[in-house]
């Protein structure tokens, strides 16, 4: 199947799905970086300043990490485009609106949008308004 990139299309089939797991993004220097914590991250990257991992709440806390706050992961389960053009400012736009901070973290597949924990059904309600 195609990747979508017809906004309309994408916000219409967006389809949020929130997952019941707590994240953190916590930042690391690269000799402090373990093949544990690398496996355990549902994400990485790599800034001047640091490698930063998005953890499972109880991988960073094991590991005594530093990290400010707990987040939850919603999936939008349309086949979006890497080229599709609007989305995340949609869907940026539509959280912000209601006081939600979104961090986006866009896949081959499929765009993850990373909201505040207490805040996730708030942000799903938010997000799925956008299809209608």
């Amino acid at each position: 199947m195609a990747a979508e990139t017809d906004l309309t299309l994408l916000l219409k089939n967006l389809n949020p799905v929130a997952g019941s797991e707590d994240f953190v993004f916590t930042t690391l220097q690269a000799d402090k970086l373990t093949s544990s914590l690398i496996s355990a991250a549902k994400g990485m990257f790599q800034e001047r300043e640091g490698t930063t991992l998005i953890l499972p709440s109880a991988e960073a806390e094991q590991a005594g990490l530093q990290f400010e706050g707990y987040y939850r992961c919603i999936t939008c389960e349309v086949h979006s485009s890497l080229e599709a053009v609007g989305m995340t400012a949609a869907m940026s736009t539509a959280l912000g609106k209601a006081g939600i901070s979104a961090n986006v973290v866009a896949a081959f597949y499929h765009d993850h949008i990373f909201v505040p924990a207490e805040k996730v059904d708030l942000a799903l309600d938010v997000l799925t308004s956008l299809s209608g």
